[in-house]
C-alpha cells in the first residue's frame, strides 16, 4: 500500500508509538489520578510526561496549559462551547473544517450566536477581511492554521496580534500544522489552539488536546469525576483536571508521548522539508499532465493539495487507485464544504498528502497510475 492520506491520519506510526501504548495496557493499566497505588501513579506520571513533551514542542513553559481531549474536534468544541454564549458574535474563515463550522452553526441555531464567514481579498489579505467583519459583540475569531484541502497557510500571528489588540479571543485549529510547523505559543498571540494527536504528532487515534493561554477563562464541556474533590457535587474548575472529566486514554496518551518524542528527535523542520519535497514531486508531475485541475495556482506550503481530472469522477478515481494500484488517497469534500464552495469544486476533489515515511519512488508510482487512469477512462 502506498499511503497518501496523511492529512487524515499519519501512517505508519513510528514503532515506539505502538510499543508505548502496549506497555501502558500490559504493565500499568490503572486509572490515572484515581488512586494512590503504584499503578495509578505510573499512569499519572505517563500522562504528565506527555504534557511536558507537548509543552516543549509548542514552546510553552507550563505543561498544565494543555487539556487532553479525544481529538481536535473535541478540543474545538470545548473552546467554542466553553466560551461563547447568547448574542455573542464569532468570526470564522471560509477555510474551516466542519469541526469549526458545525459547532458555531449549532450555537447560531440554539443560542442566537451570530456567525460571520470571511474570505481573503484577491491578494490573499486575511486581516482586512477580518477587520471589516468585527463588531462590538465580537467575542472570538476562529481560523485554521492550514487548509486541509489546498495546503495553504494562514497568517495566524498577524491575526492574533489584531485580535489581542481588540480584546477578542483567538482560537486556532492546528490540525494540519501541529508537528509540521514550529510553534512558540508562549510568545504568539494565540489564546487557544486545538490539535489532534493522530496526524503530525504521530500518536494514536482518539487523542488530541487544547492549549489555553494563561488568563483565558473557559467553562468545562464535560462534567463528572475528576479524581479530586469527590465529596462535592459541583464540578471543580481545577486546572487541568476539572476539564478532563472521566478516565483519560492512558494507552493513547502514552503513544502520543512517543509520537511527540519522534517529532522532537527528528525535528519539525526535517519532517516538513522531506514531506514538501515529496509534495513538490507530486505537484510538478501532475502539472505536466493534461486535463488536471489543481486546487491552487501555486505549490502549497503544507504537504497536501487537491486536484480533479477532467471528465472523471473523483470518487471513482480514488476507488481505482485503491483497488487496482494499492494507493490510498482521499476523495470528496474532506469535511470542508466551506473551502470547496470557495474553490468552486462543488463535486469535491481528490486529495493527496504524503508523509514522512513515503519515498520519491512512491510518488512516481502514483503519477504513473494517474496517467494510466486518464488514458483508459478518458
Amino acid at each position: 500500500m502506498i499511503y497518501l492520506d496523511n492529512a487524515a491520519s499519519t501512517w505508519p506510526k513510528p514503532p515506539e508509538v505502538a510499543e508505548a501504548a502496549k506497555t501502558a495496557i500490559s504493565d500499568y493499566g490503572a486509572n490515572p489520578g484515581r488512586g494512590g497505588h503504584q499503578l495509578a501513579r505510573r499512569a499519572e506520571q505517563t500522562i504528565a510526561k506527555t504534557r511536558a513533551k507537548l509543552a516543549r514542542l509548542f514552546g510553552v513553559k507550563d505543561p498544565n496549559r494543555f487539556l487532553f481531549c479525544f481529538h481536535a474536534t473535541h478540543a474545538i468544541n470545548q473552546a467554542i462551547q466553553g466560551t461563547l454564549s447568547s448574542e455573542d458574535h464569532v468570526i470564522i474563515s471560509g477555510w474551516e473544517h466542519n469541526a469549526v463550522a458545525r459547532p458555531v452553526t449549532a450555537l447560531a441555531q440554539t443560542k442566537g450566536v451570530r456567525v460571520s464567514v470571511v474570505e481573503p481579498s484577491a491578494s490573499g489579505d486575511w486581516l482586512t477581511a477580518i477587520q471589516q467583519a468585527v463588531s462590538p459583540q465580537t467575542k472570538m475569531i476562529i481560523t485554521t492554521h492550514g487548509s486541509n484541502v489546498t495546503g495553504e497557510v494562514m497568517p495566524v500571528v498577524e491575526i492574533g496580534q489584531y485580535a489581542r489588540s481588540k480584546g477578542i479571543l483567538y482560537l486556532v485549529d492546528a490540525s494540519q500544522t501541529a508537528g509540521l510547523l514550529p510553534y512558540r505559543l508562549d510568545e504568539w498571540p494565540i489564546d487557544m489552539l486545538a490539535f489532534p494527536g493522530h496526524k503530525g504528532l504521530y500518536g494514536p487515534q482518539g487523542t488530541g488536546g487544547l492549549y489555553v493561554a494563561e488568563g483565558v477563562s473557559i467553562y468545562p464541556l464535560l462534567f463528572g469525576g475528576t479524581g479530586s474533590r469527590s465529596e462535592e457535587l459541583e464540578q471543580p474548575l481545577d486546572w487541568p483536571s476539572g476539564f478532563e472529566s472521566g478516565t483519560l486514554n492512558t494507552p493513547g496518551l502514552a503513544g502520543l508521548g512517543a509520537g511527540v518524542d519522534f517529532v522532537l528527535r527528528t525535528g519539525v523542520e526535517c519532517i516538513h522539508q522531506h514531506e514538501m519535497e515529496l509534495t513538490r514531486l507530486l505537484w510538478e508531475g501532475l502539472k505536466r499532465l493534461n486535463g488536471v485541475q489543481l486546487s491552487t495556482e501555486e505549490m502549497p506550503s503544507l504537504p497536501l493539495f487537491s486536484f480533479n481530472l477532467d471528465g472523471l469522477d473523483g470518487q471513482e478515481v480514488a476507488m481505482i487507485l485503491d483497488q487496482h494500484y494499492d494507493i490510498a488517497v482521499r476523495a470528496g469534500f474532506h469535511c470542508a464544504a466551506l473551502k470547496h464552495r470557495s474553490l468552486g469544486t462543488e463535486a469535491g476533489a481528490i486529495r493527496v498528502s504524503p508523509g514522512y515515511f513515503n519515498t520519491p519512488a512512491e510518488m512516481e508510482s502514483f503519477l504513473k497510475a494517474i496517467a494510466e487512469i486518464q488514458r483508459y477512462l478518458s
